[in-house]
């Protein structure tokens, strides 16, 4: 496991994906290849990428090579047994940078998250059609320019709008970093990705207990500063 963890680390998918298949072969299940080396190498990811020296380009090659080998793992996206959950990302209508969602949606995949990217310069109307089709535990929204604040605020009402007021607005980025949640109108406004994935994990948690205890209920911030 530790070959994998090394390779994912270094950012080399082909190596990744050998090794990745050398495990398999010796029997090892795909629920212990995400657990002990994706998630692993992810995690010891964030413990190097604080806020105060973030990697930009180590996370994009990681996060290439995790994309590879959960592609790998789960060919046409199906939905990994024991998945935390489904999330919608999108960078809105008007924004056509979407570094920061595909960073989110690399880091997110690696800790076991399935990822519905709804894209770039995506309406509000595209985002909540996505978001009642799916279920998502949350929707993610990445923002890099500040034009599209007015959009932001308006996610949350269009949701309950649709009776998806349990669905978490989350958002990052840039441009949004610069506000709060409150002015936002969102749930959490985080500083990296691994704030936004550790946020979901927190309200994956929830979501699980609740579910255990016979309850469903939620209510309702992430990602690098460029």
């Amino acid at each position: 496991m530790d070959s994998l963890i090394n390779a994912l680390l270094d950012g080399n998918g082909a190596d990744s994906i050998v090794h990745t298949q050398r495990l398999l072969h010796a029997g090892v299940s795909v629920e212990r290849i995400v657990i002990e080396g994706i998630e692993e190498a992810m995690t010891r990811l964030d413990e190097k990428c604080t806020v105060s020296q973030f990697n930009l380009l180590e996370i994009m090659l990681v996060g290439r090579s995790v994309t590879n080998v959960m592609n790998y793992l789960y060919p046409g996206g199906s939905l990994p047994a024991g998945s935390k959950g489904t999330v919608a990302l999108a960078a809105l209508e008007g924004d056509i940078h979407d570094m920061g969602k595909n960073i989110l949606k690399m880091v997110l995949m690696g800790k076991g998250y399935r990822v519905v990217d709804c894209g770039k310069d995506c309406p509000i109307q595209k985002l909540v059609d996505v978001a009642e089709k799916e279920s998502p535990l949350a929707v993610g929204i990445s923002g890099l320019v500040t034009s599209i604040v007015p959009l932001v605020q308006r996610v949350r009402e269009s949701l309950r709008d649709r009776g998806l007021g349990q669905v978490k607005v989350m958002a990052g980025g840039a441009a949004l970093k610069q506000s709060s949640a409150e002015r936002l109108h969102v749930d959490y406004l985080a500083e990296t990705a691994f704030d936004g994935a550790n946020y979901l994990d927190r309200i994956s948690q929830e979501a699980q207990s609740h579910e255990q205890h016979g309850t469903c209920h939620g209510s309702g911030s992430f990602w690098p500063a460029g």
